[in-house]
């Protein structure tokens, strides 16, 4: 299973540790890397969405925190006399403040979590705190990459399964490739998948209003890796493309999954779910474990970011002085939702349509079975 050729990140060990990302607001139009120092650097790259996607932020502000307090001259100076208690706190200070960038992606605060409780297993010094930390950053780095592969290897065994065809026809929204991951994919990664068994009939992409993350970065995807049949669409076009030309599944990426499969996701992804719904097409949720939050009974509780009017005003060419609501996401209802892929299995719903998410956290930390497939 091949990874693409594009770079969300450069991460080299050699001769000192150094993060680059790219700049996905210059994408396609030119491929620049921006240097990440320090976890200013990281929030800045996060909240300004040049970079995005919730696995791809988790490790940005992972790495860029392992940068900072292993290799950032500054900050190496401030923690040099601290003792071991003050340096865990100097470091959770940097991590919280990390944790503000943006609020709706579970996989930056799972990740963070994973940070502290490494922290709280490592020796109490300055030193032993930060090997751990970009010790075990690289180690994410690396799964995330793997995790990955198996997402899309699991998503491509369930819509084949479900469709009961060879070759599908797919559609998706938002950017859910190489740009938001590692280097492999979540919903797109399902694409990549079934392309590499020449299953993959077509793809068409959702622009994705206001950012165009469908437009600026799934189709120049689309178009790198040579995917069968790759067509931009209209947001609004969907219902129309069910209806005339015929589509066999959807599948979606996702900032946050409740314990009852209501799903968080790029805003617009609510939109499909119910255009699916009536043209009988399945929708697939294609996410990390990490994704799943079943700290939330439903999408009810899920915070949602408003982001800047400008956004719209600026890509839609509106009066500068037009009022706007601007969430970033919305909440796709569970029963809207075919199955969740994760590395670790399918999520399916039960026989009276629910997901038992909390069922498939607790079935992989301890023997007992969930509803997987």
């Amino acid at each position: 299973m091949t990874l693409s050729s594009l770079e969300s990140l450069r991460y080299t060990k050699t001769p000192s540790p150094k993060l680059e990302v790219l700049d996905q607001l210059l994408i396609p139009h030119s491929k620049e890397y921006i240097e990440i120092p320090d976890v200013e650097a990281a929030w800045s790259v996060i909240r300004k969405m040049q970079i995005r996607g919730a696995p791809l932020i988790a490790l940005v502000a992972c790495l860029g925190l392992a940068i900072d307090i292993n290799c950032n001259e500054k900050t190496k100076g401030e923690m040099a006399d601290l003792d071991g208690a003050k340096a865990k706190d100097f470091i959770q200070k940097k991590m919280d403040y990390l944790a503000t960038s943006r609020p709706t992606a579970v996989n930056l605060f799972n990740a963070l979590e994973e940070v502290n409780e490494i922290l709280d297993k490592a020796e109490a010094t300055p030193s032993a705190y930060c090997k751990a930390v970009i010790h075990h950053a690289e180690f994410m780095l690396e799964r995330d990459i793997s995790d990955n592969k198996s997402i899309g290897n699991k998503g491509a065994d369930a819509i084949l399964k479900k469709t009961g065809k060879e070759t599908v026809r797919l559609v998706t929204i938002c950017n859910t490739g190489s740009l938001a991951t590692a280097g492999y994919g979540t919903a797109l990664g399902v694409a990549r998948a079934l392309q590499e068994r020449s299953a993959l009939a077509s793809i068409h992409a959702l622009e994705t209003r206001p950012y165009n993350q469908g437009s600026r970065l799934t189709a120049f995807e689309i178009l790198e890796e040579n995917m069968p049949n790759g067509t931009l669409i209209c947001d609004s076009a969907a219902a129309a493309l069910m209806k005339t030309k015929g589509v066999d599944a959807v599948v979606v990426g996702a900032d946050r999954v409740c314990a009852n499969g209501d799903t968080a996701n790029k805003i617009g992804t609510y939109n499909l779910s119910i255009v699916a719904a009536a043209h009988n097409v399945p929708v697939y949720v294609a996410s990390p474990f990490t994704t799943l939050d079943t700290s939330l009974e439903s999408g009810d509780l899920i915070e949602i970011e408003e982001r800047p009017a400008s956004e719209i005003i600026e890509s839609g060419k509106a009066p500068a002085k037009m009022p706007c609501w601007n969430p970033a996401f919305d909440v796709t209802p569970a029963k809207y939702i075919s199955g969740i892929i994760t590395e670790k299995g399918v999520i399916v719903p039960s026989e009276n349509g629910t997901f038992d998410v909390p069922g498939f956290v607790e079935a992989h930390s301890s023997n007992k079975k969930a509803k997987i497939q």
